[in-house]
């Protein structure tokens, strides 16, 4: 009883994603979460550096190393890469114990093939787990979102990943109706480096592209920006140089020395914030500008000339940049809720749709989804992890939740022995 108690308590869920990978251990929670990116020598291709550390490099290797990302749009595009991956992350997570091999569920998108599930499952056993069973990721988002699954009542998640968007429908512990779109987080960056590109013949890396759309991406023009939980905004790293108006003296600002009427200002839902942000009741003492960034300076290569420059980008230029992916995700959103059953989606409309993933933190998206589809949308509380504690709750109540995983094929079993 002990050993298998010890076994158990090693169990632990993965988020295989796009972007990021999180590892969820059975009773400590998320105790990992780094890029899915190695760093591979092109000489001998062993692996030099995974996650963070291999990060760094994206852009700034020399010819005998290479980054890769070895997943593209959500599923294993190089599977090699993936597995050292998942046995590198699996590794760091569990200890050098030689019998430390885990039950291990991993989240995977809604439309892939029989093919990659294999693909996803096979590379986690060459990885060291001894049981591998998978979980789609809109379920997993709405477990982790908290979303009542198991009850007869409708529930809409949206996760907008790094390589996927999933929409689902999900009710009595199952998904009613699905649909999974190749267009998120990476096709956001892509298209700022594309207009960047064609209107400034200026050239800018995937990770310059991503601090343009941190620092002033937006879907709708928002009057006013709050950052989740009401904290500041991410920084940028040095390519990407944040330039506000409020910091210029330009815009509206509560600094402690203001005096007189309290400025007011609406926001994207036609609420005036009075002294607060965005009416949270947050101290306005504490609170520097209500105003967002709305530009910033970038640095890449002129392709004209070959050398650097420098270059400023408005929030207006970056928003019609992410028009095309917004409007495929309001499109697949829309697609979905025209599949759903009208008893089903009665109830999304009294519940609204719940937002997750890092693509949630796109500012004003859940503004644009709820005046295109007059339905309230909220953004989940950790929409960045809600993946990661759904496939977390399956591991913390496997026997429970065991009806929404896909047990792993006994073939698959057998070819492993």
């Amino acid at each position: 009883m002990a050993q298998n108690k010890t076994f158990t308590g090693r169990d632990i869920g993965i988020d295989l994603g796009t972007a990021n990978t999180l590892v969820y251990v059975r009773g400590r929670g998320i105790v990992l979460n780094e890029p899915s990116v190695v760093a591979v020598s092109t000489t001998d291709g062993s692996v030099l550096a995974v996650g963070s550390e291999a990060k760094e490099t994206i852009g700034r290797t020399p010819s005998n190393i290479v980054a890769v990302r070895p997943l593209r749009d959500g599923v294993i595009a190089d599977f090699e890469i993936a597995e050292r991956m998942l046995r590198h992350f699996i590794k760091k997570v569990t200890g050098n114990r030689r019998l430390a091999r885990p039950r291990v569920v991993v989240c995977v998108p809604s439309g892939i093939t029989g093919v990659e599930r294999r693909a996803v499952m096979e590379a986690a056993s060459q990885a060291g787990a001894r049981q591998v069973h998978l979980i789609e990721e809109p379920m997993a988002a709405a477990i982790g979102a908290g979303l009542p699954v198991s009850e007869p009542t409708g529930c809409m998640v949206v996760d907008v990943g790094g390589g996927t968007t999933e929409v689902a429908v999900v009710s009595l512990g199952g998904m009613v109706t699905a649909r999974s779109v190749r267009m998120a987080g990476d096709a956001m960056d892509a298209a700022i480096t594309a207009h960047v590109k064609k209107r400034y013949a200026l050239a800018i890396g995937e990770r310059t592209a991503e601090e343009i759309k941190v620092s002033i991406g937006s879907a709708v023009p928002v009057g006013v920006w709050s950052a989740p939980g009401g904290t500041p905004a991410r920084l940028s790293e040095r390519n990407v140089e944040v330039v506000s108006t409020a910091r210029s003296g330009e815009g509206l600002s509560l600094d402690k020395g203001d005096k007189g009427d309290t400025p007011e200002r609406a926001d994207a839902f036609g609420v005036l914030a009075t002294g607060d942000r965005l009416g949270t009741g947050e101290d306005p003492e504490r609170t520097q500008t209500l105003l967002p960034p709305d530009r910033c300076t970038i640095r890449g290569r002129d392709q004209v000339t070959g050398l650097p420059k420098v270059l400023e980008l408005t929030a207006d230029e970056v928003r019609h940049a992410l028009a095309e992916p917004v409007d495929s995700i309001v499109a697949a959103v829309r697609a979905t809720l025209d599949e759903t059953p009208p008893e089903l989606a009665g109830d999304i409309m009294d519940r609204g749709i719940v937002l997750t993933g890092g693509g949630a933190l796109l500012r004003g998206l859940d503004v644009r989804l709820s005046r295109e589809l007059d339905i309230p949308v909220l953004v989940a509380d950790d929409p960045l992890d809600c993946v990661a504690l759904g496939t977390g709750r399956c591991v913390e109540d496997f026997e429970s939740l065991r009806t929404v995983l896909d047990a792993r094929p006994r073939g698959l079993a057998g070819a492993r022995i």
